[in-house]
């Protein structure tokens, strides 16, 4: 019997994330040493998980990728090298929210109820989610209950619920009451949710919210009197 094996990364935040996931529990993860530098830093994280784990790539099954909300260019640096490598394998791509991850990251530190993810989108802005936590199998799990929205923070109507992820530390004066759990989008977490219920499984595309900072300039100019 072949083992499921899936390879899971994430690079919607400043930290890219990658693990092995054999469908039950996460093998090896590992992050980002460096904020930013997501092309440079996600091969060289994927061999070692891989190494860590004592498997190949001709071992994989499957491949997850967060699709955000994030950044123009880190999602797209994390779609494509998924995307490429799903190819040349002929494996499945499979999505999954990255503020999912982040929130199910809290569930495990012990959130319950109704909470919120917020992860830096920068411009002194948030992107965030709410989430109500329920039971998948008996496991507790984040569900999300409304799209992903990008906003300041202070424009959140928190309603008394706390907050999850790095939104929560960089602004704490309006976000207040900060759950514990990773800050940034766990890669394990991603392939965690893909595993556990289809629900949580998207299409490959990225989720931006925004247009890109840079802007092609389309302007022409006369060349003739």
């Amino acid at each position: 019997m072949t083992e499921e094996l899936t390879l899971a990364l994430d690079t919607a935040s400043a930290t890219v994330s990658v693990a092995l996931h054999d469908g039950e529990r996460v093998l090896a993860e590992r992050a980002g040493e460096q904020g930013g530098k997501h092309a440079e830093q996600l091969t060289p994280l994927i061999e070692a998980v891989l190494a860590e784990s004592g498997r190949t790539r001709a071992q994989l099954t499957g491949v997850v990728a967060g699709v955000g909300p994030g950044p123009f260019t880190g999602l797209r640096v994390g779609l494509v090298t998924a995307n490429v490598l799903a190819y040349a394998l002929e494996l499945e791509v499979k999505g999954v929210c990255s503020l999912d991850a982040v929130a199910l990251d809290a569930v495990r530190a012990g959130a319950t109820g109704s909470f919120i993810a917020a992860m830096d989108a920068r411009r002194r802005e948030v992107y965030w989610a709410r989430y109500d936590v329920t039971e998948i199998d008996g496991v507790s799990v984040p569900v999300r209950t409304q799209l992903p929205e990008v906003s300041a923070a202070a424009d959140i109507e928190l309603q008394g619920l706390r907050v999850a992820g790095r939104g929560a530390l960089l602004y704490p004066d309006v976000l207040n009451q900060p759950l514990e759990g990773s800050l940034d989008p766990s890669a394990g977490a991603l392939a965690s949710l893909a595993a556990l219920d289809k629900r949580f499984v998207l299409e490959p595309e990225p989720l931006y919210l925004r247009r890109p900072d840079a802007q092609a300039n389309i302007s022409r100019k006369r060349v003739l009197k």
